[in-house]
């Protein structure tokens, strides 16, 4: 593989910067910038700005409305936005449902729900993980029982993130208990509007609200909304996994931590001398760095492999692995940085907001603690090393 941009690649690379520099709203980019006030309407503002350039589902082929890009335009794309300070496209509709649709879906399921992603009429969001099956999904207990033309479901999901913006939400449900654990589960879709339906906020240390718990009671959920067989969901299941393991690699949001880190250690001294200068710092900054640029290496590996067979394969645990690991040693950098600058989180007193340093650092602590979950969503990273002990070394 090479691994130097082709001329059209380059070319690409200039049209993707220029796209940004001229849509790209400053607010949204401040906001993600800074740390502090990206909205939903933010969001959906970005995503419909890419859906009219085309350029919003850059993982599905043109078939589907998506932009076929190779896996390197997609790379190219994806490291630009974090380098604009671009808002992510929500993943759940475009990069893991609907890819599980082209994959598993009907025709009438793709042609009524796809074209709704792109418009953005729908927010999709993932009803996985419950209070005893987070990293070990195959003792979820959430269940749906026949009934009639319509299944109805009982149980609880947590950690739905961005749910309390959500219309729609994709399930695994227990709908058999015969055989193995992962014989018995569907992959369904709900209507987050059904009776029955409660979402819950969940605080979390850094004090955001980013994910929630839902509830099920006696919710019917008509037999079409079933993706796949029946009880054939876990085949599904990891299908999307594979696809959301790739994309947690964050290779782009590292690069920009990256690069924010080091602009922290060429102006903050210690004493008379720069921060870049301390041996110490500057090594675990440089090991840091190259095993960014090992995995970035590894992403496009992985991307390819994926182009040439339809999915990616175990070994994008790999990727989830190093991904978290590194973007956390950033984010631990730049604690270390700030000293006590990355101390304090920022608040309000009375009328007045308190600000503790420089904007770019204002919100340090909070991203910092936010990113301690991030080894653990997923599958655990713990969990992570068992799939590539079982599947890659066989053991």
């Amino acid at each position: 593989m090479d691994l130097n941009y082709s001329p059209n690649e380059m070319d690409f690379q200039k049209e993707v910067c220029s796209f940004l520099a001229d849509h790209l709203p400053k607010a949204t980019a401040d906001a993600v910038r800074y740390g502090d006030g990206l909205t939903k309407e933010m969001m959906e503002e970005w995503h419909a700005i890419l859906n009219k350039k085309g350029w919003l589902a850059t993982t599905w082929p043109k078939e589907f409305g998506g932009t076929g890009w190779t896996p390197v335009q997609k790379h190219i794309f994806e490291e630009e936005c974090c380098a604009a300070y671009a808002p992510r496209i929500v993943p759940f509709g475009t990069n893991m449902l609907g890819p599980v649709l082209q994959k598993f879906g009907t025709k009438e399921q793709q042609d009524e729900i796809l074209p709704r992603i792109l418009s953005g009429e729908d927010w999709w969001c993932q009803g996985y993980s419950e209070p005893g099956a987070g990293s070990d999904l195959a003792s979820l207990k959430t269940r749906a029982e026949r009934d009639g033309d319509h299944y109805v479901i009982n149980g609880q999901k947590t950690w739905t993130t961005l749910g309390q913006h959500a219309n729609k939400i994709f399930c695994l449900v227990r709908t058999s208990s015969e055989g193995k654990p992962q014989e018995g589960i569907s992959f369904v879709l709900v209507d987050i509007d059904t009776p029955g339906i409660e979402m819950r906020p969940i605080r979390l240390i850094e004090g955001g609200h980013e994910v929630n718990e839902v509830f099920f009671s006696d919710v019917r959920v008509p037999v079409a909304n079933l993706v796949g067989e029946e009880n054939k969901g876990w085949t599904i299941a990891k299908f999307l996994l594979s696809h959301e393991r790739t994309g947690i690699a964050g290779v782009g949001f590292s690069m920009q931590a990256l690069s924010e880190v080091k602009e922290l250690a060429r102006t903050i001294k210690r004493g008379a001398k720069r921060l870049i200068d301390d041996p110490l710092f500057a090594s675990r900054l440089a090991k840091v760095e190259i095993d960014l640029e090992a995995m970035k290496i590894t992403n496009l590996r992985m991307l390819f492999k994926a182009q040439e067979q339809g999915a990616p394969g175990p070994e994008t645990s790999i990727l989830k692995i190093k991904g978290t690991v590194i973007n956390q040693e950033l984010r631990d950098l730049a604690r270390r940085a700030l000293g006590p600058l990355a101390a304090p989180f920022p608040g309000h007193v009375g009328e007045g907001n308190i600000v503790f340093g420089p904007p770019d650092t204002a919100f340090n602590a909070a991203r910092y603690f936010n990113n301690r979950k991030t080894s653990i969503f997923g599958g655990s990273n713990e969990i992570q090393r068992n799939i590539l002990t079982k599947t890659m070394l066989e053991m």
